[in-house]
């Protein structure tokens, strides 16, 4: 357990760190919009730091949404099976999908982020060009950080198969159909 929560700091870590990158895009976009439409003198960056930062966003949300239990899935049905049932599903889908697909995103985008070093790409989307590799470089690393948070996963996996029970999580934030779902929960409780 100590070497799975330790994957989730880490991940977690990463990912609050990259949320900064949300208030940054919004400043820059703010001070965008001021120059266009109130000084009449458009950024020649403005659409570059937009996509670039807003990538670095979305990639590095990978990882920590894996560590969060957070991304997307039919819990509809999901919730309603076992834990056992659930992990059994889980570690077939992480060794059928997950980890050829992330395994893939790993390689081809070191190749992808090579060739941008090699050839010192920049961006060809705006006047001043900025230097594109260091972003790329985030493509590997990110598939890196999702294989080591999908091995911690899968380790959940064995864990609830063995016992019958999911492991904890490290607790952030709680979405809030489940903060919903504990209150009635708790009302039901407290009217019987």
């Amino acid at each position: 357990m100590k070497f799975i929560l330790a994957i989730d700091k880490f991940n977690t870590a990463i990912g609050k760190l990259a949320g900064w990158a949300i208030v940054i895009l919004t400043f820059a976009i703010s001070y965008e919009v001021f120059a266009r439409y109130v000084l009449r003198a458009p950024t020649t960056w403005a659409f570059d730091v937009s996509y670039i930062l807003y990538g670095t966003l979305f990639m590095l949300a990978g990882p920590y949404a894996l560590a969060r239990n957070a991304h997307v899935r039919g819990d509809f049905l999901y919730r309603t099976w076992s834990p056992v049932t659930q992990a059994r599903l889980d570690l077939v889908l992480y060794i059928l999908f997950f980890f050829p697909g992330i395994i893939a995103l790993a390689w081809a985008g070191y190749k992808f982020a090579a060739f941008s070093w090699m050839i010192r790409e920049h961006s060809s989307n705006s006047p001043n060009g900025p230097p594109l590799y260091h972003f790329k470089t985030l493509i590997p690393i990110v598939g890196v950080l999702m294989c080591v948070q999908g091995a911690a996963e899968v380790a959940r996996c064995i864990i609830c198969l063995r016992t019958g029970e999911w492991p904890p999580r490290l607790h952030d934030v709680e979405e809030t159909e489940k903060l919903i779902l504990d209150e009635a929960a708790a009302a039901r409780e407290g009217s019987i």
